[in-house]
Order: C-alpha cells, then sequence, then structure tokens
C-alpha cells in the first residue's frame, strides 16, 4: 500500500493490536460465507487477501491507494485502484461483495450502497463493518459519519432483503483495554475546553487526531504491553446485541 501512515489505515504494529484483531475477526467471518466471484471494496493495507482469495473463484480488490506487496498476488486476485462511488464494474459481475470500515469514508452512502446492488448478480450477498456510533470516544475527522445499527439497516434495506445487523464485541479483556482507552482519550479531550473537535471542519482535524491517536496507543502499549499484545482475535465475537458492539457487521440479500 502506499504510504499513508494515518490512524485510519490499520496495520500490524503491536500498538494497533485492539483494532487489528478485531479487523482480522470481519475476514474469517466473511470467509465462512462466500464462493464464487467476490469484489472487496477497500484493500487497505491487503491482509485480508489471503483469507478471503482461497474461497473465492475470482477475488477482486480496490482501493483509492496503489496497493504495494512484497508478495506476487494469488492467481485468482487483481487489484484495481478506484475511487468510488460508481463502481468500475458492468453489472451483475459478482456473487459477494464485502467491504470493511469503508462506507464511514463516503460522502455519498446511498450511491455506494445503490452500486454494490447493481453490481450484485441477483440473489448476490453484501458484507459490511463499519464503526458503532455509540462506542466512539471522539469524534473521527477522517469520518464522513457513523452509524448506529438502526440507521444502517434502514439504508441498505431500500435494495436489499434479508438485511441483518449484528454487532463486533469483546470478551473482558477487550473491555478492559477499551476503559483504558476511554479513559486516556478523556484526559485528553479534557483541554478541548471550546469543543473544537465538533466545531472545526475535518480536514483541519485530521492531522491533529492522527498524531494523537497514534501518541495515544502508543502510550497504553508502553503502560500495559502485555495486556495491548495479548488480544487475540478470539477474543472477539459477533453478537445480536449491539449496544456494546465496537463494530457493526451487516449481511444483506439483493432483491
Amino acid at each position: 500500500m502506499a504510504n499513508l501512515q494515518t490512524a485510519e489505515r490499520v496495520s500490524r504494529d503491536a500498538s494497533d493490536n485492539f483494532v487489528f484483531q478485531r479487523s482480522i475477526l470481519a475476514y474469517h467471518e466473511a470467509a465462512k460465507r462466500i464462493e464464487g466471484d467476490v469484489l472487496e471494496i477497500g484493500t487497505g493495507s491487503g491482509y485480508g487477501i489471503e483469507l478471503i482469495a482461497p474461497r473465492a473463484k475470482r477475488f477482486i480488490t480496490i482501493d483509492k491507494f496503489m496497493a504495494e506487496r512484497a508478495e506476487p498476488l494469488p492467481d485468482n486476485v487483481e487489484f484495481r485502484q478506484a475511487t468510488v462511488p460508481p463502481l468500475p464494474f458492468e453489472s451483475e459481475s459478482f456473487d459477494y461483495v464485502i467491504s470493511f470500515q469503508v462506507i464511514e469514508h463516503i460522502k455519498q452512502d446511498i450511491d455506494f450502497v445503490r452500486e454494490i446492488h447493481r453490481v450484485l448478480r441477483p440473489g448476490g450477498k453484501v458484507i459490511i463493518t463499519t464503526p458503532n456510533a455509540p462506542m466512539s470516544l471522539t469524534r473521527n475527522p477522517w469520518h464522513i459519519r457513523e452509524y448506529k445499527s438502526e440507521e444502517l439497516h434502514n439504508l441498505f434495506e431500500v435494495h436489499f432483503r434479508d438485511v441483518k445487523v449484528e454487532g463486533v464485541a469483546g470478551n473482558e479483556q477487550v473491555m478492559a483495554y477499551y476503559e483504558r482507552n476511554r479513559q486516556s482519550v478523556a484526559r485528553i479531550t479534557r483541554w478541548d475546553i471550546l469543543d473544537l473537535q465538533h466545531r472545526l471542519p475535518r480536514w483541519m482535524l485530521q492531522l491533529p487526531y492522527d498524531i494523537l491517536n497514534h501518541m495515544n496507543r502508543r502510550k497504553l502499549l508502553a503502560a500495559a504491553p502485555e495486556a495491548t499484545a495479548s488480544i487475540r482475535m478470539e477474543d472477539y465475537f459477533l453478537t445480536k446485541k449491539t449496544e456494546q458492539a465496537f463494530d457493526l457487521f451487516l449481511t444483506a440479500t439483493k432483491r
């Protein structure tokens, strides 16, 4: 991937482990469900390719940034650089569309959903993850918006049937890290007495947000390295209860 080191590009760095393991769960859950021709919107750093490719007949993954990989892509995988929407594919080209932690960055989210519907074959399925708005600790200036479970459900229900929104939640170990993170973020934001995080335009906040986010994650790692590094994918799980879920996990079928 191009050298874009923002807090939005989840890495294997130890300080990102809390988020990375949660992101891996989404790919494992998708791998249980997908088959045939699969499109991924949002390649990110590409850590999901090895999980999805073996289950797909053909796997196309797209991102607005150019991919850089030390290893060659599997024979059934193709990377394309594209900014969406629209999607650069013919209608009814795919059996599955997956997109993890992307829709919150899309200004035209209605068009985004409509395009996913267009490129899916009849009966095709979509799998989406996005942050669960009630669990956000502060405004993320990289996000156009964040969704509550009912908002995400309603967005997809227009074009899809069997819409199901679950939550990606964590066990006691994960929740303990989250609480330490919450307290640390609260100590930082208490200095924002003018509530600038909600008053300033997003572009002005992105660099400060990245700097403070990286600093905070590394501080938590230094203070309790084992508590951070020991979190594993198995510490996360899907649940029907989204109140304390970190991410929303949506599945739906094309009408």
